[in-house]
């Protein structure tokens, strides 16, 4: 998932729209309920990548439609370690995006954060869903 690596790591949300498909499920490593649509995870990655501080994927594995990217980075500080676990459609778009993170203070921090903004998530879910027709 190569062009999905170089999308975040070049920070181009504008890529990183264009690999996601309509009905995209993300599942965050931080809420009990996945998030379905292409709205609200574009919403969550572009604060997510405002929270995290010195990104970088350090791994990446592929196995047909399977991928999954090993990352590095800190969040209020603290060192994170994370994969994203992603599935791709036969057209390359990315229908299943799952995070895990550790260690556990780690990812309260990240809860922390990512809650704090959350309703501006939203708000900026449902903006980008408006312009979108």
């Amino acid at each position: 998932m190569t062009s999905f690596r170089a999308a975040v790591e070049a920070r181009d949300l504008d890529a990183i729209e264009a690999l996601l498909a309509d009905e995209v499920v993300f599942t965050s490593p931080v809420a009990f309920k996945p998030y379905a649509g292409k709205a609200i995870t574009l919403a969550i990655l572009r604060t997510v990548i405002e929270v995290f501080e010195e990104f970088h994927y350090v791994r990446e594995l592929s196995d047909g439609d399977q991928h999954a990217l090993v990352f590095e980075a800190k969040v209020d500080g603290l060192d994170i370690t994370g994969c994203d676990f992603l599935v791709t459609d036969d057209d390359g778009l990315i229908v299943d995006f799952m995070v895990m993170v550790r260690p556990l203070k780690a990812a309260q921090a990240l809860a922390a954060a990512m809650g704090e903004r959350f309703g501006d998530i939203q708000a900026e879910a449902v903006a980008w869903a408006e312009r979108q027709g």
